[in-house]
């Protein structure tokens, strides 16, 4: 299944909270700061680590919902 942001994106600020399109909610657990705008950006989530499509490198999440 591929899964995207549900809405558009700015990037991790430190604490990001963020929805997917199958209604999961994740919350940034590992600090990174990296600005980039986006609308419905493709999403990788393995071992707790999310890839945002568009950015550097994964980032550690915690699911939510």
């Amino acid at each position: 299944m591929t899964l995207h942001v549900n809405g558009s994106w700015s990037g991790w600020s430190g604490e990001t909270i963020v929805e997917l399109t199958d209604g999961s909610v994740w919350k940034q657990v590992e600090y990174r700061y990296e600005y980039r705008y986006f609308y419905r950006p493709k999403v990788e989530v393995s071992s707790n680590k999310m890839l945002v499509a568009g950015l550097s490198r994964p980032v550690g999440v915690r699911r939510l919902a």
